[in-house]
């Protein structure tokens, strides 16, 4: 099956809403619960309850909501096709809080993870967050270069020795935080603050640093001071 190609962001700022939601849930009840939900909250909802149909209709979306189990395909799996296809954010909604599965959702590439039971007002605030992040209006200058890593601000693209790498919302905020204070340690605190909202545990930083370092090739680019936070090193 062809992937979706990417759709142009939105001209967007802030978490101003409605936005158009793809939810993605086998479960019937649970799929209708959050359609009327999301629906009193003025979205404009669209459901599937397979991996296939969510691969198909995620680039005409402006977010997606995704069960960790779907009746075709595993909910990690078509994030990481999703992630292949296009930069639409993801939000994992599962059955369990374990730190287990927020990681797994993270590592796949999800920009959020959600527990059952949760309240609306949690739901929307989760939506809120991520879409500040993927729209945010800044006075940046519209590239930054740090060595061999060139950071396009406005279309959120990152370069590092010429070669693209594609990553989520939440990994490329990190790095531009980073590239931002380039010289100067970041504390885990204030990435948190910076980049989750204080909405997530310190812990998901080092899987997010150790995706970056992955993903641009380079082990060394991020620095870790023990005991204080993370800094760019010098390229």
């Amino acid at each position: 099956m062809g992937l979706p190609l990417p759709s142009a962001a939105p001209e967007m700022c802030g978490d101003a809403g409605p936005w158009t939601i793809l939810v993605v849930e086998s479960d019937e009840v649970n799929r209708e619960i959050l359609v009327a939900d999301l629906s009193r909250s003025g979205q404009n909802v669209r459901a599937v309850e397979s991996g296939e149909e969510a691969l198909e209709g995620a680039a005409e979306s402006d977010l997606v909501l995704l069960g960790m189990k779907l009746k075709d395909l595993d909910g990690l799996h078509v994030c990481r096709l999703l992630r292949a296809a296009t930069d639409t954010p993801v939000i994992f909604i599962g059955s369990a809080a374990s730190e287990l599965d927020t990681v797994l959702a993270l590592r796949a590439g999800g920009d959020d993870y959600l527990a059952r039971p949760y309240r609306l007002r949690e739901l929307m605030a989760r939506i809120g967050a991520v879409m500040r992040r993927a729209h945010t209006c800044t006075q940046l200058p519209p590239f930054l270069e740090r060595g061999k890593l060139r950071i396009d601000v406005q279309k959120r693209e990152v370069t590092y020795g010429g070669r693209s790498a594609r990553l989520t919302l939440k990994e490329f905020d990190l790095l531009l935080l980073l590239a931002r204070n380039s010289g100067r340690v970041i504390s885990r605190d204030e990435i948190v603050s910076e980049v989750w909202g204080n909405s997530w545990s310190q812990r998901t930083i080092d899987t997010h640093v150790s995706n970056l370092r992955s993903k641009l090739g380079d082990r060394g680019l991020i620095v870790s001071v023990r005991g204080v936070g993370f800094m760019l090193a010098k390229t």
